[in-house]
């Protein structure tokens, strides 16, 4: 129903790709890989993928569609920045080795922590320098390790000319397991910055990639 109420609104035929957003606890993985296979057979939907499930839920859906010959997932959306690495880099690996599953990553920049905000008030002209460390501190949860580290990240970027988002937005784009980075912006402006981070990426050799995993360990 959800997946055709989707087509509706957006006025189309079918969908490209369609992920199921979280895991339902309620709904045996083996009956969602079904009705996946099922909208793909019907014309509704070229692909289906997971978003937010763990590495085991994906393997159990990927058991269950090679046991039945099921159409099996392509895709998991998971967060994935210089911060927060531990799924893309440690848990996911079996499944990118073993499947080919791709990946459309969220949060590149760390819900803003990764941008200059916080080092130029770009945020709003009425913030002071104070108003912004309490700011980056609350995204962070108190955890002053990551601050440092932001700080860090920061003057590295501006070492190499480039602003904080786009050391951020090119490093993702350098893990060869990540297929999309997905952008998320309140202007046109803010979008159309974040898209030229593709001129920066010759930067980020193979020295600044160490320097940057040194710093984000």
């Amino acid at each position: 129903e959800a997946c055709h109420a989707a087509l509706k609104r957006l006025q189309v035929d079918y969908l490209d790709m369609y992920f199921c957003h979280r895991p339902d606890i309620n709904t045996p993985i083996a009956e969602t890989a079904w009705s996946m296979h099922n909208l793909i057979t019907q014309g509704k939907i070229l692909y289906w993928g997971t978003s937010e499930w763990t590495s085991q839920q994906i393997t159990e859906a990927h058991y269950w569609c090679e046991k039945h010959n099921l159409i099996a997932p392509v895709m998991e959306q998971p967060q994935y920045n210089m911060l927060h690495r531990k799924f893309m880099e440690r848990d996911y690996l079996p499944l990118f080795e073993n499947f080919g599953m791709g990946t459309t990553i969220w949060s590149p920049l760390a819900s803003g922590m990764l941008t200059d905000k916080y080092f130029n008030g770009t945020g709003s002209s009425e913030k002071t320098r104070m108003d912004l460390m309490a700011w980056l501190k609350e995204r962070a949860l108190g955890d002053m390790e990551k601050v440092e580290k932001v700080k860090k990240l920061y003057a590295l970027s501006q070492q190499l000319g480039m602003p904080l988002s786009h050391l951020a937005l090119c490093w993702c784009l350098k893990n060869k397991n990540v297929s999309t980075v997905i952008l998320g912006a309140s202007r046109v402006e803010q979008l159309e910055e974040n898209l030229k981070c593709y001129e920066s990426l010759p930067k980020l050799t193979n020295d600044i990639m160490q320097q940057i995993e040194e710093i984000s360990k």
